[in-house]
């Protein structure tokens, strides 16, 4: 569904993504992981959009979206949840998921979508005309993934969904993300927690100084070492 193809992207002088190819939607979920800094949010930016790329070609659902706008890539079925909260806080939890459903292909399925939503996150329902800025951090990452949820995507990309979270409400998420994944919503997910990632996909790869150094394809095994050595070296 995803074929990213020699990706080359960077912040004005500074170039972090050196010709990254990578392809998602053949073997289901995908999981992202490596260290901090090096290239894992930028590959994501640039997928959806919010970074113009500098070369090579991103395709998705046989496409070429290469350089399109966040909208009109949105307006296709790639949804990206970024990393951090980027919410309107002012908003409540029901103009967020109605801002979701925006887009033409999306609307139709608002109630059914809304109705998927509240049942995956039944918080939600309880805060219903609360204002997100009143919200804790995990109630907030649940209206992140709410949100886009109602954008009815062909593939969801969640950046570090539980970053920051308590133990007990990361769980809590990490089931949600689980669920999302059964109910036949395919996923791009970057996580530090290898072993949710693990869970979740057979499919990985391992980022490492703007290149995919790593791919463990389904069928492959992946060890705690094997991990610690990706991260430290042999």
């Amino acid at each position: 569904m995803l074929d990213v193809a020699g990706l080359v992207a960077g912040y004005g002088r500074v170039t972090v993504l050196g010709g990254i190819s990578m392809q998602a939607g053949g073997f289901g979920n995908v999981g992202l992981f490596g260290p901090n800094g090096h290239g894992k949010t930028t590959l994501l930016r640039a997928v959806s959009g919010l970074l113009k790329p500098r070369g090579g070609s991103i395709r998705f659902d046989g496409e070429d979206i290469t350089g399109l706008s966040p909208r009109a890539i949105v307006g296709k079925g790639l949804i990206h949840v970024p990393q951090g909260n980027t919410l309107f806080p002012d908003l409540t939890i029901a103009d967020c998921l109605a801002l979701g459903a925006y887009s033409p292909r999306a609307r139709p399925h608002e109630a059914a979508n809304q109705e998927k939503v509240l049942a995956l996150f039944p918080k939600l329902r309880e805060r219903w005309r609360q204002r997100v800025r009143t919200l804790s951090g995990g109630e907030r990452q649940m209206v992140s993934i709410g949100t886009a949820l109602m954008s009815h995507p062909k593939l969801l990309v969640l950046d570090e969904p539980t970053l920051g979270l308590a133990p007990k409400i990361k769980d809590e998420l990490c089931r949600s993300v689980l669920d999302i994944s059964k109910s036949g919503v395919p996923l791009i997910v970057v996580e530090q927690d290898v072993e949710f990632l693990l869970e979740l996909s057979k499919h990985l790869y391992f980022i490492n100084h703007g290149q995919m150094e790593t791919e463990i394809k389904p069928g492959e095994s992946l060890a705690h070492s094997d991990i610690m050595a990706m991260y430290f070296g042999h």
